[in-house]
């Protein structure tokens, strides 16, 4: 059971790392968690019923621990509260000035939401469907649908008010 779990965790680490990077803001905060997240999914495999694919179910555990990480540190007093995305890439790196002003503004702008709408705006980044975004979060595809236009609305205006 060990050997499958590490293969599988080898095949799809790139799932921790993303929700690491968009829920923490330094390295040693990044590291933490994904450990957190590699406990939480080795304490909850056995319990792997297979129902959905092994990367949904990952998500899952993932963005379950790093909400629940996220509200912990939110309560404790920090010098810098600012959430970092500076090593979830949106775009390719070939992109221009203005491009690059725009992603650091979307990444500033998705550092300020809250915990759910964090793990839904990566998951939509990620090309989910909505299908998926409701299996992986675990609400409804319409209440996906309700908090992307919320999420979208929100986002449109922290930009504005950065520019």
């Amino acid at each position: 059971m060990e050997k499958e779990f590490l293969a599988l965790i080898r095949v799809n680490q790139g799932i921790i790392h993303k929700v690491t990077n968009v829920y923490c803001d330094n390295e040693e905060d990044r590291k933490d968690l994904f450990q957190e997240i590699l406990a939480q999914l080795w304490k909850s495999y056995p319990g792997f019923r297979q129902e959905s694919k092994f990367s949904t179910w990952m998500y899952r555990i993932a963005l379950n621990t790093a909400i629940t990480s996220f509200k912990k540190w939110r309560r404790q007093p920090v010098a810098s509260s600012a959430q970092s995305l500076a090593n979830f890439q949106i775009a390719d790196d070939n992109s221009s000035a203005e491009t690059d002003e725009n992603i650091a503004l979307l990444k500033r702008a998705v550092s300020r939401l809250t915990g759910i709408e964090k793990s839904i705006i990566l998951l939509f980044l990620e090309n989910k469907s909505y299908e998926e975004i409701a299996d992986i979060t675990g609400i409804t595809q319409n209440y996906v649908r309700v908090k992307m236009n919320r999420i979208k609305t929100k986002l449109k205006g922290f930009m504005l008010s950065e520019e």
